[in-house]
């Protein structure tokens, strides 16, 4: 019987405290829904939670890449602040452009018109300075901003190094200039250090140079079309990623000399002034006064390397904790998560909207990631269309001390019952016949809970390395030293209530050559006559293998870096939690994967733990 919107506002008057959560919806249902996953510890896309830490925050803006065709649409009709904004560099950029943006932002005739950079570059700007205004209004105070390339015209309006005027003659003219360029280069990015990629550039003898470093895996070359498919097909031979950014021109090269002339008289009327929010340059790679952000600093913005690795770490090593990226799509928050997990900083990145999800709904939940983290100041409802007086809701409880029993799903001695106990944690009993030996065991989301990080399509499933783990008891149990083989036949399906029993059974050797077959079944918990499912088969040699790897050199020579994103898992459906997120760094070297990985829980007593 109580308003939505008065809860909210209730809960976002309390005291914020260090652990936090927000339930993101847009009906009752679908609220209370989240709400119960979180009373239950169960994860959802409409639950966000976090550990408030101490720091300050970033306001990061992209360069092109970012954009899709409908990245406006959503919330232009349903966030005012946004929309207002929005409208508001309409009108600015009017006076410098022949095109309408809110036709180009809002609808599907208008978007074709983005393939132009003339075009792409102001509508990018109107879009992220207008998440900015939006997140304000949520509560975020940056204090500071970050842009990466003309990422910076952005971050310099935001900043009020520049008024929105000064900021749409920048973003428009000089995107006009650059056209001139058009059809003579391109950029590539590349899946390697600079300090990898700048020696192999030499063979071209200058006609391709160093166009962004990104991070301490990705940067970016521009320079000819001829020469960037030269490199390309020299690269993807020694089986190095690339990747061709999708622009005819090379922006950061020696090319940009041809427009200078025309930039600095475009542009020499902007009048730069002192900002309120501290501006760092990916020029320089440190924090400058903005009064300097005239005509020629937007040229050297355009020619110059962007030193977009450098500036973040002289970002992380002066506290900054929070890392927003402002943008319709993140493309620069795994680059700079890859920096902060290169150093010693607990500091996080966080993107806005995604690619085909730029509905309120999607804003609210990164913004829910920011406040859980500590980077907003307070949460309020931007809009209250149900009334939004404050509720009478109960107290939060001073204790979570509970004085009923709770059911022991502890182990206990099985050995009075004539069993010998497994010593492993997934496993209980061993039972030994004439011919084959049995492994048995009950798994559920009570006894392991850190299987519930590990989610395919919305579906908690066994990790595949569990099955491994499994297969590796049962060598050691029978006096075996090789896997020879293991199939994984149909996955094992975790319910998010009640257990699961398992069954891992070692068969009779072989006469011929003494390996025995291996089997792993799995079964509800529910009565004893509901059938088993086999999930993998495999066959045990007694041959111990000789290790046929070096790791005297870490990382071998000549191992290539592998990029690793769990963002990207999260789109194909790969919903990965904190105990499946110990993968920092990987290299293929060979028929090999070398990898670093930290573990985010107790090894308990496994071999190899299954996250």
């Amino acid at each position: 019987g109580l308003s939505v919107t008065g809860i909210a506002t209730t809960l976002a008057a309390r005291t914020a405290f260090e652990h936090r959560a927000v339930v993101v919806g847009t009906t009752r249902e679908q609220l209370l829904a989240g709400l119960k996953c979180l009373a239950d510890g169960a994860l959802s896309d409409d639950v966000v939670t976090g550990t408030a830490g101490t720091g300050t925050t970033v306001l990061v803006f992209p360069g092109q890449g970012s954009q899709w065709n409908a990245m406006a649409r959503g919330l232009y009709a349903s966030a005012p602040v946004f929309r207002a904004r929005l409208d508001e560099c309409a009108r600015a950029l009017s006076a410098y452009i022949d095109w309408d943006l809110l036709e180009v932002l809002l609808t599907d005739d208008g978007a074709s018109l983005l393939a132009r950079v003339d075009v792409v570059q102001p509508a990018l700007f109107a879009v992220m300075v207008s998440l900015a205004a939006l997140w304000q209004s949520h509560g975020l105070r940056p204090d500071a901003v970050l842009g990466h390339s003309q990422g910076e015209i952005a971050a310099a309006c935001v900043a009020g190094a520049l008024s929105l005027e000064d900021a749409a003659r920048v973003v428009a003219l000089r995107s006009q200039a650059i056209r001139a360029l058009a059809g003579q280069g391109g950029m590539v990015s590349i899946a390697l250090s600079v300090d990898l990629v700048r020696p192999r550039l030499e063979q071209w003898n200058g006609d391709i140079g160093i166009a962004a470093i990104n991070g301490p895996s990705s940067t970016v070359v521009s320079g000819s079309a001829q020469a960037l498919d030269q490199l390309q097909a020299v690269f993807e031979t020694d089986g190095i990623r690339t990747w061709r950014i999708p622009v005819d021109y090379a922006s950061h090269s020696q090319h940009v000399d041809r427009i200078r002339d025309r930039v600095l008289d475009l542009l020499a009327p902007i009048r730069p002034r002192t900002s309120n929010i501290r501006f760092y340059s990916t020029v320089t790679a440190q924090q400058i006064d903005t009064t300097e952000l005239n005509a020629e600093y937007w040229f050297r913005n355009l020619r110059n390397t962007v030193e977009f690795e450098a500036t973040t770490r002289q970002l992380l090593t002066d506290g900054y904790h929070t890392f927003i990226e402002s943008s319709p799509h993140p493309v620069l928050a795994p680059g700079v998560q890859e920096t902060i997990d290169s150093t010693d900083s607990t500091a996080r990145s966080i993107g806005t909207l995604r690619r085909h999800h730029g509905d309120l709904s999607s804003f609210l939940r990164s913004a829910g990631e920011a406040f859980t983290t500590g980077a907003t100041t307070h949460w309020s409802p931007a809009h209250q269309p149900d009334g939004g007086g404050q509720v009478t809701l109960p107290t939060y409880p001073f204790q979570r001390a509970h004085y009923w029993l709770t059911p022991d799903t502890g182990r206990r001695d099985i050995g009075a019952i004539g069993l010998t106990p497994a010593g492993h944690p997934l496993l209980g009993a061993v039972t030994e016949g004439a011919t084959s030996t049995v492994l048995s065991g009950r798994i559920s989301l009570t006894t392991h809970p850190w299987l519930a990080d590990h989610q395919v399509a919305d579906t908690i499933v066994l990790p595949g390395a569990a099955f491994v783990e499994l297969a590796i008891h049962a060598t050691d149990q029978v006096g075996y030293g090789t896997i020879r083989e293991l199939t994984v036949q149909t996955p094992l399906i975790l319910p998010e209530h009640g257990a699961i029993r398992l069954r891992v059974e070692v068969g009779e050797p072989h006469t011929d050559d003494g390996a025995r077959p291996i089997r792993i079944d799995a079964r509800p918990d529910t009565n004893a006559g509901t059938s088993w499912t086999c999930h993998a088969t495999g066959i045990l040699d007694t041959d111990t293998p000789t290790p046929d790897w070096d790791l005297t050199t870490w990382p071998p020579t000549g191992a290539q870096p592998l990029d690793i994103s769990y963002d990207t898992l999260t789109t194909h459906g790969y919903h990965y939690g904190p105990t499946f997120q110990g993968l920092h760094k990987m290299w293929r070297h060979n028929d090999h994967i070398y990898a670093e990985i930290t573990l985010p829980t107790d090894p308990d007593t496994y071999a190899i733990h299954p996250a």
